[in-house]
């Protein structure tokens, strides 16, 4: 019997509380944008870049492009019912509101500590007001399958559905948001060396069946 691959949300990086989150339920669906605008530059006397008729002119058709990071979306479901009839204690008591708080404190800034620790910024004890202190977003990684993406999780939607009788949710949907780190770092280089081989390997298949 196959053993089904679980997405993983984690952040790269030490952080006070620890941050990860396995999906219990992978989403059935992930949507991907990406917005590009090309530059045609002032080309004279055409509507959509400059005039050419060979390969070896195509370069100067457009004056260069500009690429927005690219964003994803998902929603996950997050059910305690298995855990709640094998008697699990933390899911008797707080059903999924712990999953919950990992997400919500994925997207929340933390303050940059000794030693690189990284916590919340809600917890600073300063005293100093928050937009007054060096906050800086959780670098999180989101593995999927052969794809490990550096993101930022930009928003989290929060859809509770059933409650334990303390009022705790032991069932919700969560929607989130992501942009991609289109840096360079391990993780984004990695996935671009990925996406070339899927065009070879796109490219063969297709000599193969067409």
């Amino acid at each position: 019997m196959a053993v089904e691959t679980r997405g993983v949300l984690f952040e790269y990086g030490i952080s006070i509380p620890p941050l990860a989150l396995v999906f219990q339920f992978n989403p059935q669906e992930i949507t991907r944008s990406r917005t590009v605008t090309v530059k045609t530059g002032n080309a004279p006397g055409a509507r959509g870049g400059y005039d050419f008729v060979s390969p070896l002119e195509t370069a100067r058709v457009s004056q260069g492009v500009e690429m927005q990071a690219e964003s994803f979306s998902i929603d996950i479901l997050l059910d305690a019912t298995d855990a709640l009839n094998e008697g699990n204690a933390v899911a008797s008591t707080f059903g999924v509101q712990p999953q919950i708080d990992t997400l919500r404190s994925m997207a929340e800034p933390k303050n940059q500590g000794p030693g690189g620790v990284k916590v919340l910024s809600s917890l600073g004890l300063s005293g100093t007001r928050a937009f007054e202190r060096q906050e800086t977003a959780s670098v999180l990684v989101f593995a999927w399958g052969m794809q490990l993406l550096p993101v930022f999780l930009t928003g989290v939607g929060q859809k509770e559905a059933l409650h334990l009788p303390n009022l705790m949710p032991y069932r919700a949907t969560m929607s989130l948001t992501m942009q991609v780190i289109e840096s360079a770092n391990p993780f984004f280089l990695a996935d671009k060396v990925r996406q070339t081989m899927g065009t070879t390997l796109n490219l063969a298949t297709g000599f193969q069946t067409g």
